[in-house]
């Protein structure tokens, strides 16, 4: 084994450590039972606590409605800009970087003004619940994840080709958005969807200073302060689906290209 190589095996090994060191002793302490020994029941609570399971029910609601809107905003938009105005791609990344830039405490503390001063009907019913509150705000939080993964999508396909090959064939450009370039993006639509729904699982502050105590994240807080395992075996749970999800959208996207490797090409013949 050469120096370089031996090299690369221990700074992998140290990172291995780095983050199994933490997982193994997390699941370590979510697994001892309060008697003594070690069991199943900080898990076994999660499922018998109607407000965990309805806190839970309530983030992944919302989770699913950002990650609607999110791509019905990203994949028109990222696909418009790419065929008709490419130039204003650079304008559509900066401005996608902007929810990163500022911090959420930051949109949460101008959130938490509007709502205590500006009154009227629609206000009062957008803040009447933690679904409709929270989501337009995780929608702004989620764009820049979304929008790379969608943009890296479309960079790695012929766009404008399969867009002219379709439209040559009769279809319109919502037929060809539908029914070609979603297929032919389809694991980076569902990372931008996964990623979606890791952060509004994991996204506290927003909800935290508005004041609903409803959601996932908080209710993993809450619980800690009584139950210290059923905390954190609720963390590893979100973890392992987020991690489930993950390996989903590698699983898909790898299926994909080993059938677009698998196809016979297609040459033409000279007379």
């Amino acid at each position: 084994m050469t120096r370089g190589r031996r090299w690369r095996v221990v700074v992998l090994a140290l990172a291995a450590l780095y983050f199994l060191v933490p997982l193994v002793a997390s699941a370590e302490f979510s697994l001892r039972a309060p008697g003594g020994g070690y069991g199943v029941a900080n898990y076994t609570r999660i499922a018998e606590d109607p407000v965990l399971l309805s806190a839970l029910f309530t983030s992944l609601r919302i989770a699913v409605l950002t990650a609607v809107i999110v791509l019905l905003l990203v994949v028109p938009t990222a696909v418009w800009v790419r065929l008709r105005f490419p130039s204003l791609a650079a304008v559509l990344e900066s401005a996608t970087i902007l929810p990163i830039v500022i911090p959420p405490v930051v949109m949460a503390a101008g959130i938490a003004f509007v709502q205590a001063n500006l009154g009227g009907p629609v206000f009062r019913a957008l803040f009447d619940s933690s679904t409709s509150a929270l989501t337009p705000f995780y929608v702004i939080l989620a764009l820049p994840f979304a929008y790379r993964a969608v943009d890296n999508g479309l960079a790695a396909i012929p766009l404008r080709t399969l867009v002219e090959a379709a439209r040559n064939l009769g279809a319109g450009m919502t037929t060809a958005l539908v029914r070609v370039i979603l297929p032919a993006i389809r694991s980076a639509v569902l990372g931008a969807a996964f990623l979606t729904l890791a952060l509004v699982l994991g996204e506290i502050v927003i909800a935290r200073i508005l004041l609903y105590t409803d959601t996932f994240p908080i209710a993993v807080v809450e619980t800690g302060r009584s139950a210290a395992g059923v905390s954190v075996a609720l963390s590893l749970a979100s973890l392992l689906l987020t991690w489930v999800l993950l390996l989903a959208v590698s699983f898909v996207g790898g299926r994909r290209r080993r059938s677009l490797r698998s196809r016979p090409s297609v040459r033409r013949r000279t007379p």
